[in-house]
């Protein structure tokens, strides 16, 4: 299933994430010497001019798309939002209901949650942070991949500005629909049908509309980053920022403070279907506790849960209140599944989950800080990416099966036309 245009291997690659050293070369070379990227915040913009090939980019340029579910950047935008959100069934089935439940709810828990986001700031700022970053990769990867350069930064979330369709049509225009080579790079590194899974739909449902089954000149050719959840610099990133929270508290009681992994949680009827998100999380975890040599006590357990369905748990703040009663006042949240701030962490974990703890005693429960503009993040993006482009792989093995209870005729459409070759797809997804 290899790539008709994959990155050429200009050297061998050197992984070690101790192996860590500059470069001047403008050679494709070992990307972990790149997670001393530039502190400063530059431009977030996305929008760039049209791209050509050149002699010394024969296989450029690359379009890197980062999906992810986005949020509202106003108060008044959180309507739409949350329609969108609550009429994916991925995310939240409904059954038969969907298209009468989506709006109801949505509709009736707008002015909660328009509160929320006025709280953290008036908007959710996972757009500046998810620019900042595919921008900040980019960078990089010119440095490192010249070969697929220059690589254009692209933001297509699922249920905010700029949509899918938004960032589809700009690749177009941008001039990637002959042959133009697009990565799809899930900024969910644990995969879910509901997140991940669900951009990869919308994907295809609009490639299909704006490029057609048979697109004149060929159309986008699409590759997929569907899940990275033991990456050496993910796992080196959360591991620092716990570090960092842990300094904050008196060596004596350092030890004892417990670390506990909150992740968006997932209704009971996807999990039960098979979804691989509750197991890939628990990989993260503990590769960021085999990174901290299980230095401290730690729990998982699962925040955000809408409505009266069952829901995977135990619940984060339900978590919090029980061990704060039971006398472990010195707590850590780590928000496991995010490479950014939004409301879950900004709102649900800072101003309610950890407000309600220390009302109860809780004086000691504290947040690790999230990726968000961390360098040695954003130097495993590009190792995530570099990895990807020079592999010639159309996406991970991973993402060749369904899940165990799928029956989404949908899902087996979109496996056929990501992984690229319809027979062999059917073979091993049927």
């Amino acid at each position: 299933m290899a790539l008709r245009t994959p990155c050429m291997r200009l050297c061998k690659p050197t992984y070690s994430f101790l192996s860590i050293a500059n470069s001047s070369s403008s050679s494709c070379t070992s990307i972990p010497s790149a997670w001393h990227s530039p502190r400063g915040h530059r431009s977030m913009a996305t929008v760039v001019p049209p791209v050509t090939q050149s002699s010394t980019s024969r296989n450029g340029p690359t379009a890197m798309v980062f999906m992810n579910m986005g949020g509202p950047q106003t108060t008044d935008a959180v309507g739409p939002f949350l329609s969108r959100l609550f009429a994916d069934a991925d995310l939240i089935p409904l059954g038969r209901l969907q298209n009468y439940l989506g709006p109801l709810i949505s509709r009736r828990r707008t002015p909660k949650i328009q509160k929320q986001y006025a709280a953290i700031g008036g908007g959710s700022p996972i757009r500046k942070w998810s620019e900042y970053q595919s921008a900040e990769m980019c960078k990089i990867l010119d440095e490192r991949c010249p070969e697929s350069a220059p690589h254009k930064p692209y933001v297509a979330f699922r249920y905010a500005d700029p949509l899918t369709e938004e960032m589809y049509q700009q690749l177009l225009d941008d001039g990637f629909g002959r042959q133009g080579r697009a990565v799809a790079f899930t900024q969910y590194p644990q995969y879910s049908c509901s997140t991940t899974g669900s951009s990869l739909n919308e994907l295809w449902k609009w490639r299909i509309r704006l490029e057609g089954k048979e697109p004149e000149g060929g159309g986008v050719r699409w590759s997929v980053i569907d899940r990275w959840p033991v990456h050496p610099g993910l796992i080196e990133a959360f591991a620092q920022n716990i570090e960092a929270q842990l300094a904050t508290y008196p060596a004596e009681v350092q030890k004892d403070v417990v670390l506990l992994f909150s992740a968006h949680s997932l209704p009971m009827s996807v999990v039960n279907r098979g979804d691989t998100y509750p197991a890939e999380v628990a990989a993260t975890v503990h590769a960021v506790m085999t990174r901290l040599n299980f230095s401290n006590p730690y729990r998982l357990c699962w925040q955000s849960q809408v409505g009266p369905s069952a829901w995977l748990g135990a619940q984060t703040s339900d978590t919090v209140m029980a061990y704060v009663r039971k006398g472990h006042t010195d707590l850590i949240l780590i928000p496991i599944a995010f490479t950014s701030d939004h409301i879950e962490t900004l709102f649900e974990l800072d101003q309610e989950v950890i407000h309600e703890a220390k009302q109860e005693g809780g004086t000691g429960v504290k947040r690790a800080e999230s990726l968000n503009g961390s360098p040695t993040f954003i130097g495993a993006l590009a190792d995530v990416a570099e990895r990807h482009l020079r592999s010639g792989e159309v996406c991970s093995r991973q993402m060749g099966i369904r899940c165990q209870g799928c029956k989404s005729e949908r899902c087996l459409e979109q496996k056929r036309f990501f992984m690229n070759t319809e027979r062999k797809v059917e073979e091993v997804i049927r």
